[in-house]
């Protein structure tokens, strides 16, 4: 990961990769920087006032409501324990910022400056002193270092993140060193810039119960954060209220200019998405991000769309598009053999889904890592070649032979043929009809429970469903509560689900949570299949030291190759574009982030707007 030199406070500024950085420049890697990028330049210029998709003189005010799917229990965002609301980032502010509009890059925010020596075995950041709590105290040195100590204590997602950050010292009235355990790992002054910030002096106090707080549990404590917003009002498990925080001390920052705009956000939960759409078509919902192809394509008929009080938008999504699947949990001995997995594959008639179900609007997804330079293609050659020889012995044959592709089903035909390589893998794999349903030797039966919070996605599985119960699989669909649901997940108490693995245009340290083998056992982590592969933890442990972006995408590559062979998922699709509904009393700038709407963000209220269709309503 070719760490890029981010710019300089009291010098030129200067882009410099370090992957071929010459010894006589070197040393200014000892020096402050304002920004970081892991993938190139920084978009924005050296001192610039504000990002250019923003409107810096974005008016200030309005109260916008939005929506979310099931309820919370928790307003600590930390904790694996409980169900957090979904909005508690707007409390939060992170030691640098990162850019809606570029991957892997971030910019001064609570940190005005980090440095790093050439080996990147330690990061130190100076602390603005302005930087704010919601409740008026200061954000330290000693709030930093609780902040990695106690997030990496309350979720396992945060201590495969920083695995390798072991200490953070105060070195300065007013600046912290983070250590490291390793060398040329140049994504780590990177991530731990990601750090969020929370106050010590408020979780190692005491509620209003007289109880001290733990940052491990859930609590509906309002929490104290350094973001532009803080909790106003709370119904648990109902709705909550956010309010801007008017004297927000990073206001005229450059990463904060013309964002946060709303005085007040507010969040109704609902049980259901039907009555959420409901409420959104009678006026009491503002917003809407449309996840279903067939609403999209039939529900938006109703009046206040015909009249223009409703607007309809798809909005373009750049980077690397996210592997959306039915995801197997290996844990499950019926899941262990690759041939049932891969015969599960076959059985998943994407073709008819797209033309029947979807519209036609998706795309198939053929990647861990697609519509990205890091997507494998073709057979392996070159540098990736000469990395996957290194695990040849413990990853599928076809990896150096087979280009890897989706079934495919255009015609009645194809699934007929596909449905006939599936039950012989299944036999293979030791599952042969016995009344009816496939049964080992043991007299095991063959089972999957597709376990579902969305009720609607019901619709997709069933035919899935039938074309399994074809081959004798004894399936079922069980539909549970957003609450269930996610204390399911972190145990791993499920068959198959439906996963979304987002990825950036720089994967690394992250990737031990998604496939490394430890994570497999730790409840609440991202390896949600169950991964124990040697392969894959040896690629994982290559990329995160990569001495380049040219190693990091050949090892990336690799790492795509070896996760598609072993069908750990069956690819379901993506979608470049956002979709999304408003009532038209909102501002937004001429141009939004790339990478979506950031609509709590970067939209403002609109009061000419907002009277016009009050008067029209």
């Amino acid at each position: 990961m070719a760490l890029i030199v981010g710019r300089k406070i009291l010098a030129a500024a200067a882009v410099l990769s370090f992957a071929w950085l010459p010894p006589a420049l070197a040393s200014e890697a000892a020096t402050k920087h304002t920004s970081l990028s892991l993938i190139g330049a920084q978009k924005q210029p050296d001192g610039f006032k504000n990002f250019d998709w923003v409107n810096p003189d974005a008016p200030k005010g309005g109260r916008v409501r939005l929506w979310g799917m099931g309820t919370f229990d928790s307003l600590n965002r930390y904790a694996m324990k409980g169900n957090p609301e979904q909005r508690l980032d707007l409390t939060q502010a992170t030691l640098m910022a990162q850019s809606p509009d570029e991957d892997s890059t971030v910019y001064a925010y609570i940190a005005e400056w980090v440095s790093y020596p050439d080996d990147f075995s330690s990061a130190t950041f100076g602390l603005r002193p302005e930087a704010k709590f919601s409740d008026g105290s200061p954000v330290t040195p000693e709030d930093v270092i609780f902040s990695l100590s106690g997030l990496k204590a309350a979720n396992p997602r945060y201590g495969y993140y920083y695995k390798h950050v072991i200490a953070a010292e105060k070195t300065g009235e007013r600046q912290v060193t983070f250590r490291f355990d390793m060398a040329a790992n140049r994504e780590l002054p990177l991530i731990i810039a990601e750090l969020p910030i929370v106050p010590k002096a408020y979780w190692e106090g005491q509620n209003g119960k007289g109880e001290t707080r733990d940052i491990t549990k859930s609590s509906l404590d309002i929490p104290v954060g350094a973001g532009p917003y803080r909790v106003k009002e709370v119904d648990a498990g109902r709705s909550i209220t956010y309010e801007r925080v008017k004297d927000w001390w990073a206001k005229d920052l450059p990463v904060a200019k013309g964002q946060w705009n709303f005085d007040e956000v507010n969040v109704t939960y609902f049980r259901d998405r039907l009555p959420a759409f409901e409420a959104f078509k009678s006026g009491q919902i503002d917003f809407w991000r449309e996840s279903s192809a067939k609403s999209w394509a039939t529900g938006f008929d109703f009046d206040a769309v015909s009249k223009g009080a409703v607007k309809l938008d798809k909005i373009p999504t750049a980077g690397v598009a996210p592997m959306q699947a039915f995801a197997f949990n290996i844990r499950r001995p019926q899941f262990q053999d690759a041939r049932v997995r891969k015969a599960f594959s076959l059985a998943f008639d994407f073709e008819w889904a797209n033309k029947n179900l979807f519209y036609d609007q998706y795309m198939r997804v053929d990647s861990f890592f697609g519509n990205s330079e890091l997507q494998s293609k073709g057979l392996p050659q070159g540098r990736e070649l000469e990395i996957l020889e290194t695990v040849r012995k413990e990853v599928p044959p076809e990896v150096f032979t087979t280009e890897w592709k989706n079934p495919e089903n255009k015609t009645p035909e194809d699934l007929r043929r596909n449905l006939g390589a599936a039950a012989k893998l299944f036999a293979e794999a030791g599952w042969t009809p016995k009344g009816g349903v496939l049964t080992n030797a043991q007299g095991q039966q063959l089972s999957a429970e597709f376990l579902l919070v969305q009720p609607d996605f019901e619709r997709v599985v069933l035919p899935f469903k039938s074309n399994l119960e074809k081959l004798g699989v004894k399936v079922s669909v069980r539909i549970i509560d957003s609450a269930q649901y996610q204390r399911r997940v972190d145990t791993f108490d499920y068959d198959i689900i439906t996963a979304n693995f987002s990825q950036s245009m720089s994967p690394g340290n992250e990737q031990r949570d998604f496939w490394g083998s430890p994570a497999a056992d730790q409840e609440g982590s991202h390896n949600l299949v169950g991964i124990k592969n040697p392969a894959l933890d040896k690629l994982i442990e290559k990329l995160i030291v990569a001495k380049d972006r040219a190693e990091l995408v050949a090892t990336t590559r690799a790492m795509d190759r070896a996760l598609l062979w072993n069908y750990y998922v069956v690819p379901q699709w993506h979608f470049p574009f956002e979709r999304i509904a408003y009532w038209t009393k909102f501002g937004r700038p001429a141009t939004l982030p790339s990478r979506g709407s950031f609509f709590s963000q970067v939209w403002w209220w609109d009061e000419a707007a907002a009277k016009r269709l009050s008067d029209a309503r």
